[in-house]
């Protein structure tokens, strides 16, 4: 195995206690480049914690991570507190962390589109306006690796829509690899590549119409979550701004478009404990 065909990264065996509290058991998971990696689970199943592992901020009680030599990663946080006394330019926020030209600023805000917004004051900014500028931020990095946590808080249904499809975007121009880490499931289910279903180990893993049927993951979220999620389409005639507001389409004509983003199973799915699921 080359460096350019290795995972991104790679954890295995990850075990976390806080206190005599295990957090994470014998976690395994990988992400590589191009594709998209869904890390679901309830509130408090180690989501989170199992992030802050692969990113580096803290040590695991056992096992190891390994980092593709020279990985950058580019974090989007699931908050950022921002003072609504002090007016903060885009711009600034942008270079909060690193440096950047006004060419590279404009640059990455075109590519989440929202370049428009780069002298506005980001606590006036939209939940989905500003998830596309701290998005932005991150490929400022040129970044090999995105992580994203809960990236549709605070951003209502049709604006996690439009942030999805941003994702995917985003991951076909750079091929970079993404880890989406979310509790909330009707788009994560439908526009990812691979779902791990987390509550404090891998209960299962797969493809999300795979996924989606595992009695492990229907035992966590319930028997509608898989009729729910199964099939994910949608048929609109109109677009939303940044802000959620509804616009027409291109030259006012609509358009009219289903999406079937997961219909195929994975026969190569596994559960947690590295054995083949069974639909």
């Amino acid at each position: 195995m080359t460096a350019e065909t290795a995972p991104l990264v790679t954890a295995t065996g990850i075990c976390k206690f806080f206190d005599r509290r295990e957090v994470l058991h014998d976690v395994h998971i990988e992400v590589r480049a191009g594709e998209i990696v869904a890390l679901i689970g309830p509130n408090g199943s180690g989501k989170s914690t199992l992030a802050r592992i692969l990113l580096g901020v803290i040590q695991p009680s056992a096992g190891k991570v390994i980092r593709r030599p020279g990985l950058r990663v580019g974090y989007v946080p699931q908050k950022l507190p921002i003072d609504v006394v002090m007016p903060l330019p885009v711009s600034r926020l942008l270079t909060l962390t690193a440096r950047a030209s006004k060419q590279q600023m404009e640059q990455v805000l075109d590519e989440v589109d929202a370049r428009h917004l780069i002298d506005a004051d980001a606590s006036r900014l939209s939940g989905g306006e500003l998830q596309r500028v701290l998005i932005g931020r991150a490929l400022l990095r040129d970044s090999d690796l995105l992580v994203l946590d809960e990236p549709t808080a605070n951003v209502d249904f049709n604006g996690q829509i439009e942030l999805f499809e941003l994702i995917g975007r985003i991951r076909s121009n750079r091929d970079c690899g993404v880890l989406t880490i979310s509790h909330d499931l009707h788009l994560v289910m439908a526009a990812t590549d691979r779902v791990v279903c987390l509550n404090h180990h891998v209960c299962c893993e797969g493809k999300p119409g795979t996924v989606s049927k595992h009695p492990a993951y229907l035992q966590i979220f319930g028997p509608r979550a898989a009729t729910s999620f199964a099939v994910y389409t949608h048929t609109h005639d109109h677009q939303h701004s940044l802000s959620g507001d509804v616009q027409s389409a291109d030259g006012g004509h609509g358009h009219d478009h289903g999406h079937d983003h997961h219909g195929h199973t994975d026969p190569g799915a596994h559960d947690g404990g590295g054995k083949r699921m069974r639909g």
